[in-house]
């Protein structure tokens, strides 16, 4: 009886003892990952492929990457502020913007895709790939083309039956980087534009219902008939958009594609910086409004005030990001970066420290 009492704690015992040698060499299901969280916050153009990438990064590493889709300027406004582990944005930051963030440290840009800024638009009979130029688009943003039989839109479109439906404007709210891309195009064919509301982030438009993020946008041209706006590709392909086919540089119509999104980064002069831009590209099948985005991080991520395991982190989801992620972008209808922006891309990610030693990635 004494030896059956006994063997019941002593099983207990057994028990706990492996369960804690279990817990002390990293047991249990996470094979060895770093696991942990890193957060990031910016623009919306990305946000689809950033997602995807958040899902496979976890199951690759355990790390979970919280990023809030708060458009381009909230995440240059918290990069510099140093409340997130990363900032992204889908135009290079200004000077003025650099001298700002430059009281944590170096800031260091990271492109990692490129994307097209479509011209989406919601016309009832109107089919895919209605011929625009940068004027056109330009006049229907100023509010002086107010209906879709307008005779620019006629001229440009021989034989196709416009109708006489009233064109609506859905444009951004908010700060945003996509805003910045489509403004460049406009003000690139239209000194009216260039004169006017310009080139920011955010401006004074003419016309138009607000919605914020690319979300919002799409869901404004979803939800009113003769709907015109801006939106990146793949909240385009989500919403099943009729989209236009928009005049380039060497003056061919072309269609936001993959194919035509990649041509806009080839043969680009590229600083070394990486502050760069593709709106209106020369090549001739180059989407005229496509560009890359960027993620943005401090040189010495440790100095700018974020811990160094999670800096680790940080590094390895760039890692991510330029390798496996590359491929996985494409299935999302965003582009590969071109070799000679990835490799530069690369080497900038390589050379962040910690505390001014070299940072290794989170294994």
């Amino acid at each position: 009886m004494r030896s059956g009492r006994i063997a019941l704690p002593l099983a207990l015992l057994a028990a706990i003892g492996l369960s804690l040698f279990a817990a002390a060499c990293g047991g249990g299901d996470d094979g060895g990952k770093s696991g942990g969280a890193i957060t990031g916050a910016g623009a919306t153009f990305p946000q689809p492929v950033y997602d995807e990438w958040a899902s496979r990064f976890k199951d690759d590493t355990g790390t979970a990457v919280n990023y809030q889709p708060i458009g381009s300027g909230g995440g240059i406004a918290q990069f510099t502020a140093g409340t997130v582990d990363f900032g992204a944005t889908d135009s290079a930051m200004t000077d003025e913007e650099l001298k700002a963030a430059q009281k944590k440290g170096q800031p260091v840009h990271v492109p990692t895709v490129f994307g097209a800024v479509t011209v989406a638009y919601n016309v009832p009979g109107l089919q895919k790939g209605l011929k625009l130029d940068g004027a056109t688009v330009a006049n229907m943003f100023l509010g002086k083309i107010t209906k879709w039989n307008d005779p620019a839109i006629a001229a440009l479109n021989p034989g196709v039956k416009l109708p006489s439906t009233s064109l609506t404007v859905v444009h951004r709210s908010d700060e945003s980087g996509t805003t910045k891309l489509f403004t460049t195009f406009l003000a690139d064919y239209s000194p009216e534009w260039k004169n006017g509301p310009g080139v920011d982030k955010t401006v004074k438009w003419p016309t138009g219902t607000g919605a914020k993020g690319n979300a919002g946008v799409a869901g404004g041209i979803k939800q009113t008939d003769g709907a015109v706006g801006y939106v990146e590709e793949a909240y385009a392909l989500q919403n099943n958009f009729t989209t236009a086919d928009v005049k380039n540089k060497a003056g061919k119509f072309i269609a936001p594609s993959l194919a035509s999104t990649s041509a806009a980064g080839e043969g680009l002069k590229v600083p070394a910086d990486l502050r760069f831009s593709a709106i209106d590209a020369p090549g001739p099948n180059a989407y005229p409004i496509a560009s890359a985005t960027f993620i943005l991080v401090y040189e010495d991520v440790c100095k700018a005030g974020v811990e160094q395991k999670a800096a680790e982190r940080v590094k390895a989801w760039l890692n991510y990001a330029l390798g496996d992620g590359q491929a996985v972008a494409k299935t999302l209808q965003y582009a590969a970066l071109p070799s000679p922006i990835r490799s530069g891309a690369e080497t900038k990610v390589e050379s962040l420290t910690c505390n001014g030693q070299p940072l290794q990635a989170a294994s």
